[in-house]
């Protein structure tokens, strides 16, 4: 019986190769995008996962509040007490371990100098919590002792070559300190929130000269320390979860914080599961950048889209085509077939057609990984389609999707009456008639939801690129600043503005693109009075060059001068701040006192807002303070260079950075590229849905084509007797057309408000500063248009067809 089925199934196919056609291919695309996103949300999912600890490792957390209780700061890292407290406070914990990131580091090995990004230090506890192959040395004992390092393959490949890198020394060039390298570990995979490539004894920290272990003990405010706990085996952790705030109130207490304020009420502790970080957690200062959950379930509903899409499809142009089969459904019927036989027949048709495609589509994804993985910058991995949950899955696809796309017209063929059949009295009836309508609207509702969705996301993001920052943001070249400048600093400067093409230099703590965490309180003084303020000042050092390399504005009053040396004592603060701080107008800001960080100064001048975060973020209040000339309390050169003579520039910087700091390598970036960074999910997001899109639009066209060549084909008399009539041309390409581009202006009114109402959540969601979707009206206008425009091209292609065929020919039969 199976083999008939299949025998059967086989001819219907080869018969129609036409229809049969449009159905595999498109199944094959909708089934090649359903693959392509279920390897991307398998590599989602799989995040921190390698660890053999996983479900049993978590991150400790920090909240600070307001002092009106509101959140303000949710860090990923604590301060470096917390750790040894939390093991002391709480027996269960079996492991802590520390990481902290040491930003951009200088080790010299022999004359050789490397600007390594990812050195961390992490005590001796990091391979018991983290799954890590050590590839030489013992992993067990190699961060022991101070001054200890261990490199990744890649790292002992670049400094040493082919020698064994065990007991060889490497110079930490800040320090000036030999570190001996004590063991070689493979990079943790890309599916890790951190990559860390060189990892350094935690306990150097205790050298006073580095960190010192007085402070390791008692800082509470600074908070870089990546903290983690290994867990006992099913170990419910709102045990300790629901003690935290006790524990912070016994251990921790907060200089200046009133007597009858407990210290949970300033700030918090919280724990994370190891394996939400990468999808869950979107905390100030990650270590790295994550993904985001909404970004699996958005793909997924697209993927699912476009396979229904396809499923549409089939469902259509089995059910159009069900005139001609009809004969051979009576047939079997009065030879004996019951209707379940039937039904099985043509579901088997449908499961063989899904399977045809599955394996078209499998090898399309394999094709196409690679291109996918340049342009998401993803590691996705053909193989994890191969594990057996996945597989299994996969290999069910085209049961479900032949189930899903075959069981309606199997119903609805199979219901046909053999007595009319044979004698030519079968009619399609209307509620046929009506469903497949209704699956055209759906098909065409999803292609203009996805249309919209991807000129919404261009226009924001040109949006993004078009919008003033309230500075200049082009041809400003950044590079760390090195502590052994500090003394030389302004002979440096003159040294670099002798060359035309740089136009001025600036130091900062921090830079435009990043993120403002800092925050040392601030006090009003009013009349004599001081009056502490309920707003989260965020403060960034700079010297007297930086307002001007980044060409900000002043609303009021003047930037620090070198003339003025008291300046070390006043402050310079944004528009928003001004209006937080309750003096109105930024004029009459200027000359106020304010105590800020526990100094006291004047305001001698208000900036102008600017966007010194993302757009993600809204302004929030600034203050610039300036330190005593050789502080070094710095972590950023800003330089203006001419656009016109960029390389010029560049050449001159390195040679002068060269003779002044020659130990340390000269390394740079333009702050432009690291604004596009800031938006690299959102082109990511961009590109996909201009895919996806046009995937979906094509695979609603194709089955479109099929339907109307079908419906054509079936009034080709009518046509004829309309053309002997004297109809022309134009009158009967409206008539064939007229009926299907109703439905899709019916899609139309669908798809417009969802669409409208989902990407007005996303820009809600992502950007405090966003298009406005009334103003950008003539987006849902276009999205309407072009679904209209290509729905009429794909049916009038064969309408004109057609309507051009000489009418002898269609009535010669009558």
């Amino acid at each position: 019986m199976i083999k008939n089925y299949l025998r059967s199934a086989w001819r219907n196919i080869a018969r129609h190769k036409f229809i049969s056609f449009i159905n595999i291919f498109g199944l094959t695309v909708g089934l090649t995008c359903c693959l392509l996103i279920i390897t991307y949300i398998i590599n989602e999912l799989s995040y921190d996962k390698f660890n053999v600890n996983a479900d049993r490792t978590y991150r400790v957390t920090r909240i600070f509040y307001s002092r009106n209780g509101d959140e303000n700061l949710h860090l990923s890292a604590v301060a470096p007490p917390f750790g040894p407290l939390l093991k002391n406070a709480f027996p269960d914990i079996e492991k802590v371990t520390r990481i902290l990131p040491n930003g951009t580091t200088i080790f010299k090995y022999k004359e050789k100098l490397f600007n390594e990004k990812n050195g961390a230090f992490a005590d001796e506890n990091f391979f018991d919590v983290f799954s890590v192959n050590v590839t030489k040395g013992d992993k067990k004992t190699a961060l022991d002792d101070p001054y200890s390092v261990m490199l990744t393959t890649e790292i002992a490949k670049k400094y040493f070559g082919d020698e064994d890198p065990i007991n060889k020394t490497i110079i930490l060039d800040n320090i000036k300190h030999e570190f001996k390298v004590t063991g070689v570990f493979e990079a943790l995979p890309s599916n890790s929130h951190m990559h860390p490539n060189i990892l350094m004894s935690f306990n150097t920290l205790k050298d006073t000269a580095i960190y010192g272990e007085k402070q390791l003990e008692t800082n509470f405010g600074n908070n870089s320390f990546y903290t983690y706990l290994l867990m006992p085996k099913e170990y419910n952790i709102q045990v300790i979860s629901g003690q935290l705030d006790a524990f912070l109130d016994k251990y921790v207490h907060l200089p200046g914080m009133p007597p009858n304020v407990k210290t949970h009420q300033a700030t918090k502790l919280t724990i994370q599961k190891l394996t939400d970080i990468h999808l869950q957690s979107h905390l100030d200062d990650e270590m790295e950048p994550n993904g985001d959950t909404k970004r699996v379930y958005i793909f997924s509903i697209i993927a699912a889209f476009i396979l229904l899409i396809a499923c549409i499809n089939y469902m259509n142009l089995s059910t159009a085509r069900s005139a001609l089969r009809a004969k051979e459904i009576g047939v079997r019927k009065v030879i004996g077939a019951q209707r379940k036989e039937i039904i099985r027949q043509f579901l088997g048709e449908s499961v063989l057609v899904t399977w045809a495609a599955l394996i078209f589509a499998v090898t399309l994804t394999w094709f196409l990984l690679p291109y996918i993985n340049g342009l998401s910058h993803l590691s996705l991995q053909f193989n994890s389609l191969f594990k057996w949950n996945i597989l299994l899955g996969v290999l069910c696809l085209p049961f479900v999707i032949g189930l899903v796309s075959g069981i309606y017209p199997a119903i609805f063929m199979s219901s046909f009456k053999p007595a009319q059949v044979l004698k030519g009295m079968l009619k399609v009836g209307g509620g046929n008639i009506s469903f497949r309508k209704v699956l055209v609207v759906l098909q065409f509702s999803i292609s203009i939801i996805l249309i919209v969705a991807t000129t919404v996301v261009f226009q924001q993001l040109r949006f993004i690129q078009t919008t003033s920052l309230g500075f200049n943001k082009d041809h400003i070249l950044t590079t760390a600043y090195s502590g052994t400048l500090t003394k030389q600093f302004e002979s440096f400067r003159d040294e670099l503005l002798k060359n035309p093409a740089i136009k001025d230099v600036g130091r900062s703590s921090r830079i435009p693109s990043g993120r403002l965490l800092d925050d040392q309180g601030a006090q009003v003084i009013e009349g004599g009075k001081t009056t502490p303020t309920n707003i989260e000042l965020k403060y960034i050092t700079t010297d007297y060059g930086f307002v001007s390399t980044y060409g900000m504005q002043m609303a009021a009053g003047r930037n620090f001068s070198r003339a003025f040396p008291t300046d070390t004592a006043n402050y310079i603060v944004n528009e928003t701040a001004v209006r937080q701080l309750g003096w109105k107008t930024a004029q009459n800001a200027i000359g106020k006192d304010m105590i800020y960080g526990g100094t006291k100064g004047k305001v001698i001048g208000v900036v102008h807002d600017f966007h010194f975060e993302s757009l993600h973020q809204g302004i929030i209040p600034m203050i610039f303070l300036l330190p005593p000339p050789t502080s070094g309390y710095y972590n950023t050169i800003s330089i203006k260079v001419d656009g016109n003579n960029a390389q010029s520039a560049v050449s001159t910087i390195r040679d002068t950075w060269h003779q002044y700091v020659p130990d340390v390598p000269f390394d740079y970036t333009f702050l432009d590229e690291r604004f596009q960074k800031l938006y690299e999910s959102e082109q990511q997001e961009s590109q996909l849905f201009t895919i996806f899109s046009c995937l979906a639009i094509f695979i609603a066209c194709l089955g479109l084509f099929g339907l109307s060549a079908f419906t054509i084909s079936q009034r080709v008399k009518e046509i004829g007797i309309r053309k002997v009539l004297g109809a022309s041309m134009s009158q009967i390409v409206t008539e064939l057309s007229k009926d299907f581009l109703l439905l899709v202006l019916f899609a139309g009114a669908i798809g417009l408000p969802v669409a409208g109402w989902l990407m007005h959540e996303w820009l809600e969601t992502k950007f405090a500063f966003r298009i406005s979707l009334l103003a950008s009206w003539w987006v849902f206008a276009l999205a309407g248009i072009i679904a209209l425009v290509i729905a009429f091209v794909t049916i009038s292609f064969q309408a004109v067809k057609a309507a051009s065929a000489n009418p002898v020919k269609s009535l010669r039969s009558e």
